[in-house]
């Protein structure tokens, strides 16, 4: 079931201004009832009209919702933000900084920061994969052609990292959850690691016959392999066609959408279309998911 729809119309009577979107934020993390910081009394908190604070009712104590977050301090009017967040939740494949800057009318320089603020806050901690996971690495940017059917073969053959960037994988059976990870390589020792800090141990993991697999059961895991090299890629219930479906999903967008991404901000894209793969089936709209979990990042660098 996909998420429910969130028309343009639905946002504009939403967040119809700024003041609208910075009461949102204000009741997101705090509550009109509260001890006050300056004073130290349960006290009521009232929106400052000339500024946008909220003030203690009796020593005047002002509170910005928006300290600490990407939107403070920014010149940008908060209903851009909500509307660049709109627009980055809308489509599968994301959003340029260049359709942003058309659609918004500020620079392209703020329309790339901006989209590029947005997506570090959508790195989503959550518990260990479980059940039926499929492990995978994939290869992102440069010029090199058959990259990825190249490392079919055994060892490191075929996995010169030169001009392209190696990505691990790993998604629970039936789409439910996908992790994505930029690496520098594709050794044991690299890949080990990350399944260790990502898979519940005990797990049944799937992959190809790559060698930097083989020692998983070492740690606990029960391992299926697919034998690519033999051009199978469905031996019983062995195959990772779930994370290449992601592969395919995100170079297609990549190519698609940004033409190319630099290693610099590969895993920030990355993380941006695994947000929205793992709560494509939510029951809330992906807009108010994508802006919760911004404000809800912000929020959590703020306190620690």
């Amino acid at each position: 079931m996909a998420t429910p729809k969130f028309t343009i119309k639905d946002f504009q009577k939403m967040f119809p201004s700024d003041d609208v979107c910075l009461e949102y934020i204000w009741n997101e993390w705090y509550s009109d009832n509260m001890t006050c910081e300056g004073c130290e009394r349960e006290s009521k908190f009232f929106r400052i009209t000339t500024k946008k604070v909220y003030g203690c009712e009796h020593c005047g104590y002002q509170i910005s919702p928006t300290a600490g977050t990407i939107f403070h301090k920014s010149a940008t009017p908060l209903s851009t933000w909500f509307y660049v967040i709109y627009l980055m939740a809308q489509s599968k494949n994301g959003v340029s900084a260049m359709q942003v800057q058309r659609e918004t009318g500020v620079t392209y320089k703020t329309a790339w920061r901006m989209c590029t603020l947005i997506r570090q806050m959508l790195d989503e901690g959550k518990n260990p994969l479980s059940g039926d996971v499929e492990m995978d690495e994939s290869y992102y940017g440069g010029e090199e052609k058959n990259k990825h059917a190249n490392k079919r073969t055994k060892g490191t053959q075929g996995r010169s990292t030169k001009t392209k960037k190696p990505v691990v994988g790993m998604v629970e059976r039936g789409g439910k959850n996908v992790r994505v990870q930029v690496v520098e390589d594709t050794k044991s020792e690299t890949i080990l690691p990350i399944a260790a800090q990502n898979i519940e141990f005990g797990t049944t993991v799937y992959t190809d016959e790559y060698d930097s697999y083989n020692k998983l059961p070492w740690l606990g895991y029960k391992r299926e392999i697919v034998p690519h090299a033999q051009g199978v890629f469905v031996w019983g219930n062995a195959h990772t066609n779930t994370i290449e479906g992601f592969w395919s999903l995100t170079k297609n967008g990549i190519r698609g959408t940004y033409r190319s991404v630099s290693d610099k901000y590969l895993q920030n894209y990355l993380n941006e279309y695994a947000f929205r793969y793992n709560h494509r089936n939510d029951t809330k709209a992906m807009f108010l998911i994508l802006l919760d979990q911004v404000l809800t990042s912000t929020s959590a660098q703020l306190a620690s």
